[in-house]
């Protein structure tokens, strides 16, 4: 199967401080994919966030489930972090039923002090055809959510 790129940016009024410390959380991922999809994570970032796996770059994480509606198991993510750079930029190549290839990198980039542009960048090899276009509208789902938390007014939640 061919590879495809994608690419979404959201630009947010939020402090990229306050963005990163929301997206690299369980709670901030789940937030995003819901009602959609959840996801676990991996057995060892449990208990942590993304910036706990500075020290097992380039080393398998484990298998993170993809739980359609937050219950039923659809596909699983087994994550290796290859790249992070605290408070800015994670990026993640893994393997899934549906992609034998997924390379998810996500950067914070602030624009001043109040607001950041998130983006995401994903290479990925389907092995079925049509679903790169569905995960192109999973992040346009996932970029609407966050930009939703993200406008909220007071501290973020």
């Amino acid at each position: 199967m061919p590879t495809t790129t994608l690419t979404r940016t959201s630009t947010l009024l939020r402090p990229a401080a306050e963005v990163w410390a929301r997206v690299t959380t369980p709670a901030g991922i789940r937030h995003e994919m819901r009602p959609l999809l959840s996801m676990t994570m991996p057995p060892r970032l449990r208990g942590g966030t993304l910036d706990d796996a500075r020290l097992l770059l380039g080393r398998p994480l484990g298998k993170a489930w993809l739980l359609a509606g937050g219950v039923v198991p659809v596909d699983f993510d087994d994550m290796t972090l290859v790249a992070l750079e605290p408070g800015r930029r994670f990026h993640e190549s893994s393997r899934m039923l549906l992609f034998p290839r997924w390379e998810h990198e996500r950067t914070v980039d602030p624009v001043d002090d109040a607001s950041c542009t998130v983006t995401d960048r994903l290479v990925l090899e389907p092995r079925v055809p049509g679903t790169g276009h569905v995960v192109d509208r999973f992040f346009a789902h996932r970029h609407r959510r966050l930009a939703a938390w993200a406008s909220r007014s007071g501290p973020a939640r």
